[in-house]
């Protein structure tokens, strides 16, 4: 690093889950848990210690949505549980970043929590419906969490849209991001662009996504085995504003905090794929004393 090289990351941050959907989640659905505010309570209180200063909710079908309830699910809890946690955050002086996750695909899942809105066999089924409650539900989740620049929109492992369809359904949701004054956050999954052959597909599509997103969209480059510091810096010289998530090897989080800082990336997230429920508080509360100081 040279004396001009920033010492400190601007956003440290942390990624927790009242729901989520991938294919690992899928098989555990039947017997999820509802999120536990006591547990978030205490994660947004270590948080603070380590310095973090940035929370995402990935919120999902987690919460119970006024507008829309038939997204809700067994383990649904009341909104109040989300603006409880949220106003905690904002006292502690942590940003909050909803998340709601619209990348299609039929493998990874990502986006079944909109179901009835969405279709198993043809996604392009019922998109006024699927459109109109994503709307939706976003506005109910800006209320609740109020947040000061940020949305996570999530389209990793994107398989189903072509790149047009992909590029488009992200300048929709910043459309409808920008009505509440927010910056969409996306997945970057151009780590595995010819490395991973199940997701050399969403690598391609990503890159190749670049070209024709405008520049207030915030990517999030993501591999838990290596750092990229040629991927950090492609994006910044597009002149995209560029976060990172490691992982929790602590060399790794080392190595990809060089990166960052090195080639100008804004932020690090640290992130663990459990619900935040009272079963998973020790494993939660032991990544941020095991990790956290790495992050400031």
């Amino acid at each position: 690093m040279t004396s001009s090289t920033p010492t400190r990351l601007r956003y440290r941050g942390l990624l927790i889950h009242f729901s989520h959907y991938d294919p690992s989640w899928m098989q555990r659905k039947a017997t999820e848990e509802r999120f536990d505010l006591r547990t978030g309570l205490k994660v947004v209180d270590a948080m603070a210690d380590v310095g973090m200063n940035l929370l995402v909710i990935d919120i999902e079908d987690g919460v119970v949505f006024k507008s829309h309830p038939e997204l809700r699910r067994r383990y649904s809890v009341p909104m109040a549980q989300l603006e409880t946690l949220a106003r905690a955050a904002r006292e502690r002086g942590i940003d909050v970043v909803p998340k709601l996750n619209f990348s299609k695909s039929h493998r990874h899942l990502h986006d079944e929590w909109l179901r009835p809105h969405t279709h198993p066999e043809n996604w392009l089924q019922g998109r006024r419906s699927y459109w109109r409650t994503a709307r939706d539900v976003i506005a109910e989740a800006v209320r609740a969490c109020q947040p000061r620049r940020f949305f996570h929109i999530g389209m990793d492992e994107d398989h189903s849209r072509s790149l047009r369809q992909y590029v488009e359904d992200i300048e929709r949701l910043r459309r409808i991001l920008r009505a509440h004054k927010l910056r969409p956050v996306v997945w970057n999954d151009s780590c595995f662009e010819g490395q991973d052959v199940t997701a050399e597909v969403h690598g391609e599509k990503s890159r190749a996504a670049e070209g024709r997103l405008p520049k207030n969209v915030v990517h999030v480059l993501w591999d838990y085995d290596s750092a990229h510091p040629a991927a950090v810096r492609r994006l910044v010289s597009e002149g995209f504003e560029c976060w990172v998530a490691p992982g929790r090897s602590r060399a790794k989080v080392r190595a990809w905090k060089r990166a960052a800082l090195r080639h100008g990336a804004t932020g690090m997230l640290l992130t663990r794929w459990v619900k935040c429920s009272r079963r998973n508080a020790e494993i939660i509360l032991r990544d941020l004393h095991h990790l956290g100081g790495l992050y400031r």
